[in-house]
Formats: structure tokens, C-alpha cells, sequence
């Protein structure tokens, strides 16, 4: 199964949509081919025997807003909206701007830096175990930032059951 970020719907089952502010839509989709438009699509393997859902959520950083090292249960694609944000996993960092996707595998650790000088935001489309159904996924590697002030925040929009 494809995890896959068009700007256009493709007709699939399980698909969640995003409107923009100037009326552009993110389309986060689980299809079987990877669309010719996508912006962006990973391969997830969904465990048969767990329910899932597909999540549509915001985050917003203040500017120098961080999300120290975590972990989530599930796979999603990000797609940044505005400001900018650098992303330190598996050993690789990446600096994304507006409109520039990337793909989280949900288990392995990542540390997000927005831009110090500018509010920033992203757009995710992530899949989550439905026990996970209305609650925070975040959570965060060193228990010692668990106490730490958060800055981001979290508004999650909907939440659909993945049909099989």
C-alpha cells in the first residue's frame, strides 16, 4: 500500500483532503500505483490484524519552536505550509519550505527546529493505530523533554477508519 501527497484527488477510498487558503487543495491518499502528480509517496505496511485511521492534523511552531526528539505509531506524510523547519532523523538532516513534503516512518526518532524568525506550520496526513483515536501521538524519546515546555501546537482536524 502507498502512502501518497497529490494536489489532486485520485478517486481512492481512504483519503483525507487539506484546503489551502488560496483554494489549492494537499490530498493525502492510500492508493496501490503511485499517482503520476504526486508530490510525494512512500510504501506502508499496515499491520492486517490492527485497525487504523488516517489522520489530517496541523502543527504550528512559534518562531525557534522545537519538537524534541520523538517517536509517533504511525507512518505520515508532512507537508510544510509555511516558514521553514529542519528535520534530524536516521542520521540525515533535511531543510524543507513551503510546499516541500517528506515522509516520517512513525517508530524511528526525529527532531524538528522551525525557523527562528518566522511562525511555521506543516500539514500531515499520518496513520495511526485507532487506539490512538483522539489522542496526541507524540511521544518523546529522552523522558527528560517530556517536561520541557512544548511550543507546537497540534490541531487535528479528522480522523477516518482505513477501509480494506
Amino acid at each position: 500500500m502507498i502512502l501518497a501527497l497529490s494536489r489532486h484527488a485520485h478517486g481512492a477510498v481512504n483519503a483525507v483532503t487539506h484546503a489551502l487558503e488560496d483554494g489549492s487543495l494537499l490530498v493525502f491518499e492510500l492508493v496501490d500505483h503511485t499517482p503520476t502528480d504526486a508530490l510525494l509517496a512512500a510504501e506502508v505496511d499496515l499491520d492486517p490484524g490492527v485497525e487504523w485511521l488516517l489522520r489530517l492534523d496541523r502543527i504550528d511552531f512559534p518562531p525557534g519552536g522545537v519538537a524534541y526528539r520523538h517517536t509517533h505509531p504511525g507512518p505520515g506524510i508532512r507537508c510544510l505550509v509555511f516558514g521553514r523547519i529542519r528535520i534530524e532523523s536516521r542520521g540525515e538532516v533535511h531543510e524543507y519550505g513551503p510546499f516541500e513534503p517528506w515522509f516520517e516512518r512513525g517508530p524511528e526518532p526525529v527532531f524538528a527546529a522551525a525557523s527562528g524568525t518566522e511562525p511555521t506550520a506543516f500539514v500531515r496526513g499520518m496513520l495511526v493505530p485507532r487506539e490512538w483515536e483522539g489522542k496526541r501521538t507524540i511521544r518523546y524519546v529522552d523522558p527528560v523533554d517530556e517536561e520541557k515546555p512544548k511550543l507546537q501546537r497540534a490541531t487535528v482536524f479528522f480522523e477516518r477508519p482505513v477501509e480494506r
